[in-house]
């Protein structure tokens, strides 16, 4: 059994060594004194490789990863030597319009930021301007699915546009005046699923820490107090975060994120007692993970008009996605459980856990193409063969409920180790490699 967790802990952490996140693109819209300028912050090693970035979350899904990391090791000047041929393609991949009228884009500026740590994005500029057609009120983008996502924001103007194009979309007719931007309930709406998709599928580190408070006590007690300490922390942090009270570098907030998950793991594996010190260590690890989703926010950039229903939709993705995370877990596990407490039969629940072993490693094997990796972002075996393992568990556990406390010794013990170690990892990686 514990070969089989061993593998699972392996297996996560590589994924999330390996990983190079893929993050929307900026574009910032502009018309002064009758010219267009675009200017857009995106993956230039994505383009220079002429992958497609639609549907994918980690480049290493992609099978000219190889040729990725080749390009994130270059210098500034050589990167934007081999950006340079490929901008005639990129400009013509836009559809920018303005009253109707095609804008002619010119590529006037390639800024690519300085090499640091190749395992982390590195951003490219690009600076784009046309000429705006004679008579035009309004203006429109076409965003194309290769690029994957882009966050288009209009400068210069009261009320601006903010908009979130999925790969392929187009944006509003954007007023050049200004006036556009989002009301309240369209803002908070439009943030919602910004937030559930930093959680699933994104936020591994966040979705462990999650399981971490999860499999500490089988009672809901403690669940409910765990968790209404880390949304309370992470609310504060991530609101004095966004309104610029707070500034914490990435280098100090991600390896303490990763110390939280041992930490939370490790307490789970020794007592299975919510002791008074815990919701409030769990607070601060909620501020530190506060200050984690608001580097996201960042990226994203919020309307200034409407930064309050961005914020609270943000949040209450965020909230969705690790409710949901929460379910899930709940869902698999419930059987086991009742089992575990007397109030359900073994043997249901040994066919139950067998089946679904049988299925989560069905499914690793028959959704492992490259379209599900292009979707998802990685390989199904990673998303369904760690509920495979956890099935076979809860099978283990059903089967010896003789023994005390089957469900803790068996399952929630080994869950807590495999997170442990994985957060160990992120730690030693974050802080030294």
């Amino acid at each position: 059994m514990k070969a089989i967790w061993i593998g699972l802990c392996l297996m996560v952490a590589a994924t999330c060594a390996s990983a190079h996140e893929v993050r929307p693109a900026i574009g910032d819209l502009e018309v002064v004194d009758g010219q267009v300028e675009l200017t857009v912050t995106l993956n230039g090693e994505a383009l220079a490789a002429e992958v497609s970035l639609d549907g994918i979350d980690d480049t290493n899904a992609l099978a000219d990863s190889d040729e990725l990391d080749r390009l994130r090791a270059l210098e500034p000047e050589a990167l934007r030597s081999e950006l340079e041929p490929r901008m005639s393609g990129f400009v013509d991949s836009l559809d920018v319009t303005a009253g109707g009228d095609s804008v002619d884009l010119t590529v006037t500026g390639i800024d690519v930021a300085e090499l640091g740590n190749t395992d982390l994005p590195r951003d490219t500029v690009l600076t784009l301007n046309g000429p705006l057609p004679a008579g035009a009120e309004t203006i429109s983008l076409t965003w194309p699915a290769a690029y994957g996502a882009l966050v288009l924001r209009q400068q210069g103007v009261d009320d601006p546009y903010t908009g979130y194009l999925e790969g392929g979309q187009s944006s509003d007719a954007i007023q050049l005046g200004g006036g556009d931007e989002a009301g309240g309930w369209a803002t908070l709406a439009t943030y919602i699923p910004v937030g559930f998709d930093h959680i699933l599928p994104k936020g591994l580190d966040h979705i462990l820490f999650v399981l971490g408070l999860f499999f500490l006590s089988t009672r809901f007690a403690p669940l409910l107090w765990q968790v209404t300490s880390f949304t309370l922390a992470h609310t504060v942090t991530l609101a004095m975060a966004v309104l610029g009270i707070v500034t914490v570098p990435a280098s100090i907030v991600e390896p303490l994120i990763a110390a939280s998950i041992v930490y939370v793991a490790v307490e789970n594996i020794v007592s299975d007692k919510l002791h008074r010190w815990r919701p409030v260590v769990i607070f601060g690890f909620g501020l530190l993970h506060g200050l984690g989703f608001a580097s996201v926010l960042g990226e994203f950039g919020l309307p200034e008009g409407q930064v309050i229903p961005a914020l609270i939709g943000f949040n209450i993705g965020v909230e969705f996605g690790q409710l949901t995370v929460i379910a899930i877990a709940f869902i698999l596990v419930w059987y086991a459980i009742r089992v575990d407490r007397g109030e359900a039969n073994v043997a249901p629940a040994q066919g139950l856990y067998g089946v679904l072993a049988v299925v989560f490693v069905a499914l690793g094997f028959a959704l492992n193409t490259a379209t599900f990796q292009e979707v998802m972002g990685a390989s199904a075996m990673v998303f369904f063969w760690p509920l495979a393992a956890l099935s076979v568990l809860c099978a283990v556990s059903a089967t010896l409920v003789d023994h005390l406390d089957a469900y803790r010794r068996i399952v929630a013990v080994p869950a807590s180790a495999a997170i442990a170690l994985v957060g160990a990892y992120w730690f030693v990686e974050r802080v030294f490699l």
